[in-house]
């Protein structure tokens, strides 16, 4: 030890200073060392996918609803202002797991084999899942929420451990109706009172996290895949009274309010001009119409639709808080900073099927609810829908719906998330992408290869992530026989059994200035494409009957 040549008490308190510094240096280089591990190896993977979230709902995409744990995911990471599904669920899931256009494995409608390729109901043996694609990385992978594959058990697809439900969810209230794989696994004992799917699959997230930190050298991946808000609509009390009186002013407030926002927030252009009031087409197709004006209906009506969406709100609310809960317990245990978190929804907004919203279940049934039956609304024992016109204010400015492959049925807001690989946040992406996109982004984040039978048709988003320049592509879209292709600016899309329309994405993408037959040969060259694709990837010969009473057969 140094003591520079001088004895007694001089020299033992020099040395214990030499030995301070010593111990101070061996700590930085320590925490030096192991944030060049951190940064090394591959960050663990959060994938939050919210169900029939309207693109403005978020607050940080200019929705009233509150939101605080989206918001600051936003304000650390990027938001994706043109990022795209599938125009439903089922379809859309399939596609966030597998990286395939959903009728490439079998899922290009729901989960009814109805005896095509494109449309077996369930998802292909040669899809290889996320948690599939991973385990080569050494990734541990778990799923909290809802699977709607077509197949019975997510763990033989590539998941260690799941809780939630294998369909669309029937009720939050009964624990009986979520389940837990595999079998052998203890269920948590729930009282009837405290029970609510959305904590549910929070509760079940956090026990994956604690079962995946046993394995400290292993990156893991949770998929956490929220039933929220999709119908029925039910919500703790408590969650409601926040929003009690707030949607009394109406859907045409609301969706002029939720405009200034969007555009205060950079998420569309200054220039941007609110759509009409979209169609509806109601269960069976027995009546159509347009969403009326808020103010043309009847006072016990405009209650009715404003508690409707007050129970909307109060479950987007709850979902924000149960992201919340993970995000603080990923900071409490050091990992927040390398985990990579990607937050979206499988569709737009749900219009199913009127402007009145359904009850009991999904049919042109509905129940006017007065005084008498208000504070019931979202409880035990009761189902519920929005309908059309708050359908419509979800999917703020776009058009059209769930179902649909204008702007309002397949553009989602998107929220990347990760410290470690992010130099500056609060960005906002204007630059298109798609949920085929997801998969082979995580490979590229945990460095390893798809090992699949079918190529990939996805790109990873990573340079949108840092800014760096994509290739322009082509994206395709098909549900239901509404179709879609995007390439550029340019936007083609038709409803079902309808003919072409042609939109300048850059200049309009509220779709109100149909070019088709100033731009024919665009028309004609997008057309063609589409065609080539539906064919490769088993979407045509389009079904006659997809086996659904919603749908009339065609003849």
């Amino acid at each position: 030890m140094f003591h520079l040549g001088i004895t007694g008490f001089g020299s033992i308190k020099i040395t214990f200073e030499f030995m301070k510094i010593r111990l101070l240096f061996n700590y930085i280089l320590i925490v030096y060392l192991s944030t060049l591990y951190i940064e090394a190896k591959p960050p663990n993977i959060l994938l939050v996918v919210s169900d029939d979230l309207g693109y403005s709902d978020p607050g940080c995409f200019g929705g009233e609803i509150k939101t605080p744990n989206l918001d600051r995911l936003a304000k650390g990471g990027v938001r994706l202002t043109q990022f795209y599904n599938t125009g439903r669920c089922c379809p859309s899931r399939a596609a966030i797991l597998t990286g395939q256009y959903p009728h490439r494995v079998g899922l290009g409608h729901m989960t009814k084999d109805i005896g095509r390729p494109g449309y077996s109901g369930r998802v292909s043996p040669d899809a290889q899942t996320i948690a599939e694609a991973l385990q080569p990385a050494g990734y541990r992978s778990f799923l909290s929420g809802k699977w709607h594959l077509g197949t019975e058990d997510p763990t033989k697809h590539g998941f260690e451990e799941f809780y939630g439900t294998l369909v669309s969810a029937k009720t939050f209230w009964d624990p009986e109706h979520f389940t837990r794989l595999p079998k052998d696994r203890p269920g948590k004992d729930y009282k009837p009172q405290d029970f609510h799917g959305t904590e549910a699959l929070g509760d079940h997230a956090l026990e994956f996290l604690d079962d995946a930190r046993k394995t400290p050298d292993q990156p893991w991946f949770l998929y956490l895949a929220f039933n929220a808000p999709h119908f029925p609509l039910q919500a703790f009390p408590k969650d409601i009274k926040k929003y009690a009186g707030r949607y009394e002013g109406g859907w045409d407030k609301l969706r002029a309010e939720r405009l200034e926002r969007m555009k205060k927030l950079e998420i569309v252009p200054q220039g941007t001009v609110l759509t009409p009031r979209s169609p509806w087409w109601n269960y069976g197709e027995t009546e159509t119409g347009l969403n009326p004006a808020w103010d043309s209906l009847p006072a016990e009506r405009r209650t009715d639709l404003a508690r409707r969406m007050a129970i909307y709100a109060a479950m987007v609310d709850q979902m924000d808080r149960n992201i919340g809960r993970i995000m603080d317990n990923l900071r409490k245990t050091g990992e927040l900073h390398n985990t990579f978190i990607l937050f979206t929804s499988d569709n737009g907004a749900c219009a199913e099927w009127d402007p009145r919203g359904f009850d009991i279940k999904s049919s042109n049934r509905n129940i006017l609810n007065t005084s008498e039956t208000l504070d019931k609304m979202g409880q035990p024992g009761t189902f519920h829908s929005t309908g059309s016109g708050w359908a419509n204010a979800g999917n703020t400015p776009w058009r059209l719906y769930k179902h649909f492959n204008h702007e309002g049925g397949i553009a989602s807001p998107c929220i990347l998330h990760w410290p470690a690989g992010l130099k500056k946040g609060g960005v906002i992406d204007h630059r298109p992408a798609h949920i085929i996109d997801i998969l082979p982004t995580f490979l590229e984040l945990a460095g390893t290869r798809h090992s699949g039978k079918l190529d990939l048709p996805g790109k990873s988003l990573l340079p949108l992530l840092r800014g760096k320049p994509i290739a322009e592509r082509t994206l395709y879209f098909e549900h239901e026989g509404n179709r879609a292709v995007r390439r550029g600016q340019w936007k083609l899309v038709a409803i079902a059994g309808g003919t072409w329309e042609l939109y300048n994405i850059k200049k309009d993408r509220t779709e109100l200035r149909n070019l088709a037959t100033q731009k024919p040969s665009i028309v004609r060259n997008l057309a063609r494409d589409w065609d080539a694709w539906a064919r490769t990837n088993q979407v045509t010969p389009l079904p006659n009957d997809y086996g659904v009473g919603y749908l009339k057969e065609r003849k």
